[in-house]
């Protein structure tokens, strides 16, 4: 008992890096929304029923007949691209900062474990209210694992539970999604803890060079930090209620198979991914686009162990930092053409519809009506 208060009292009282501040406090923004995915979850499995006869009148149950259901409805609905955002944020930080050079590697490496398992939390959870957005896109999503070189057909016959997406599919997911993943997240985010805490928050001085803080520089993690963090965690309810009341996700209509929605499109964190997949064509185009799509993962959990240099600082990694720029500016820039590729926009006046490549064409408004325009969306 006393070895445990001792270290518990240790941990309350050490002192964090004179550079610590509110970009740190992503992490704990994560821990705490993977807490409230979890509560929020549970009480949702209270009412919700995994068949496709009952999935999408359940959700509208819960919505409307359950006391606060569309409440904490919204908020595991929003808290989901929540913290998916955070996580992002997190790793972010940790990468221009260098703080997954060693002794940290396999920190990184957790970490980015971490976010792999919440980007498929995301997925596998999309389809359960079985409404049509989320059956049409899941379909899509599964039938380009039918793309991976090798085990392709396997897998997506191993998705999908069969041929096409049904009831199979539905079961597995909500199996995957409520039972396997938050016990695989909860080990991940376990050991990452321990192994943070074990070789304590990086600070900015070279490999080998790190010195303990002094207490007159360090920043107290009680009372200073723990403060930080809640301001954060209060802003962050306020949000999700806020997002939760004023921008409320529809239960849309109950999925249909015989009826195809126009554009279908996955969530903002595949929109990257689902629009560089369209600029591989050709008979292996889509065998080389989910290897182009799998390189940024497998470039984030190596890349503790290709980048050596001793330097933390960014000023002093320019390579790195500008890697890490680049392929941030890619991302945003995929995401964004993914979102308005084939809708018609307005610019400066002008409308162009963008076409599925997310390349402009004007549309010329004076054209004779009988001339072919593309739609509006």
């Amino acid at each position: 008992m006393e070895t445990a208060r001792a270290l518990m009292d240790k941990q309350v009282h050490k002192r964090l890096p004179p550079h610590i501040g509110w970009l740190h406090v992503f992490g704990s923004l994560s821990l705490l929304l993977f807490i409230s995915q979890t509560i929020t979850g549970i009480l949702l499995l209270i009412y919700y029923r995994p068949t496709p006869e009952a999935a999408h009148a359940s959700i509208k149950y819960i919505t409307a007949e359950v006391n606060f259901g569309w409440l904490y409805r919204q908020v595991h609905a929003w808290g989901a691209s929540l913290m998916i955002l955070g996580v992002t944020l997190h790793m972010m930080r940790t990468f221009f900062m260098g703080a997954y050079k060693k002794p940290r590697e396999l920190t990184w490496v957790t970490g980015v474990f971490i976010f792999i398992v919440t980007i498929v939390f995301g997925f596998t959870g999309y389809l359960l209210p079985w409404n049509q957005i989320a059956f049409w896109a899941t379909t899509v999503g599964t039938e380009s694992a039918d793309k991976v070189p090798i085990v392709g057909s396997w897998l997506k016959y191993f998705l999908r539970g069969g041929e096409a997406v049904t009831g199979e599919t539905l079961s597995r997911f909500f199996v995957v999604h409520v039972i396997i993943l938050p016990w695989v997240l909860t080990g991940l985010i376990a050991v990452h803890l321990i192994l943070m805490r074990l070789n304590n928050l990086s600070t900015l001085e070279p490999v080998g060079e790190e010195k303990p803080v002094a207490p007159e520089y360090g920043i107290p993690f009680f009372p200073v930090h723990v403060a930080k963090e809640s301001v954060v965690a209060i802003l962050l309810l306020a949000v999700l209620v806020t997002l939760s009341i004023l921008s409320p996700w529809e239960i849309g209509a109950p999925a249909d198979p015989l009826s195809t929605p126009n554009h279908i499109k996955p969530e903002w964190y595949f929109l990257p991914s689902y629009q560089l997949l369209k600029y591989f064509e050709g008979p292996y185009g889509a065998v080389f686009g989910i290897i182009a799509c799998s390189v940024p993962f497998l470039l984030l959990m190596l890349w503790p162990f290709l980048d050596r240099s001793k330097h933390r600082h960014p000023r002093k990694r320019p390579v790195a930092v500008s890697i890490g720029l680049f392929g941030l500016l890619s991302a945003l820039v995929l995401g964004y053409l993914g979102h308005v590729s084939e809708t018609d926009v307005t610019f400066f006046g002008q409308r162009y519809h963008i076409d599925l490549l997310g390349v402009p064409h004007r549309i010329d408004d004076n054209a004779p009506s009988s001339a072919a325009e593309p739609a509006e969306h």
